[in-house]
């Protein structure tokens, strides 16, 4: 299900209304969390709502999609500190409950295997929170990756790390490899949400609509799951054909 927006203020204020009621409705909820520049306006509107509505997520779980390998929980461009400065300091979840794959862990196979065992064990997510790359990659989910993946190391590809270098002031301290939450882990969850807005969004998002299931675009393995919405600015939905965009909000 599309849901086409004219601004990105507008897509950020309805994905933060959807996961604040998902909060709502369950308090106890299981929510996959991601990560990006498309997510920080979403994040702001959440705490924007959140002084005026407050809820107690005082038994609420989050697990995030993705980690660097190599970056300590304090590097700034970490997945970890950009969670804490964008959302969990003042969102006030128990930072038992919170869960964020560990760059620097001493066996990072094994730190995987327990990365999906630990959302297994709590039946699944709930709600899933996800952006696209501009090659189609989900979490750091590269094509090819296997549909069947669970959490795992991967190599990030060169259009990934050119992506995503222009946020570190070096070039040379973008990492090259990252963990990342598995296409089964995340199809498992009862319920997605795909983020995309801006122009440089527009050309994955019209490939992601024509495309066929295929591993050589991961974004496309979301067209298997039953409880998924689609949610895009004007910007990014702008190659689409024109019934899809009759659906602007």
């Amino acid at each position: 299900m599309y849901k086409i927006f004219e601004t990105v203020d507008d897509v950020s204020r309805y994905t933060a209304q959807r996961l604040l009621a998902k909060i709502q409705a369950m308090p106890r909820a299981i929510l996959g969390l991601a990560t990006g520049s498309t997510m920080e306006p979403v994040y702001a509107k959440m705490l924007q709502d959140l002084q005026h509505q407050p809820l107690d997520v005082s038994q609420l779980t989050t697990f995030n999609l993705d980690e660097y390998i190599g970056l300590s929980a304090q590097h700034p461009q970490s997945y970890n500190y950009y969670m804490h400065q964008h959302l969990f300091n003042q969102f006030k979840i128990p930072e038992h409950n919170v869960h964020l794959p560990d760059g620097l862990a001493a066996d990072i196979e094994q730190a995987c295997l327990a990365y999906s065992s630990a959302i297994q064990s709590r039946g699944g997510l709930d709600l899933q929170l996800l952006g696209i790359g501009s090659n189609g990659h989900i979490g750091f989910n590269e094509p090819q990756t296997c549909f069947n993946s669970r959490t795992h190391v991967v190599e990030l590809s060169e259009q990934t790390r050119i992506d995503n270098g222009r946020f570190f002031s070096d070039q040379n301290e973008m990492p090259t490899h990252a963990i990342t939450m598995g296409i089964l882990d995340i199809l498992e969850a009862k319920e997605i949400i795909l983020v995309a807005t801006g122009p440089n969004k527009t050309d994955i998002m019209a490939q992601l609509f024509h495309s066929a299931v295929d591993e050589a675009l991961p974004a496309s393995a979301l067209k298997q799951h039953s409880n998924l919405t689609i949610v895009l600015d004007r910007e990014a939905a702008a190659a689409l054909p024109e019934h899809a965009l009759n659906s602007v909000i």
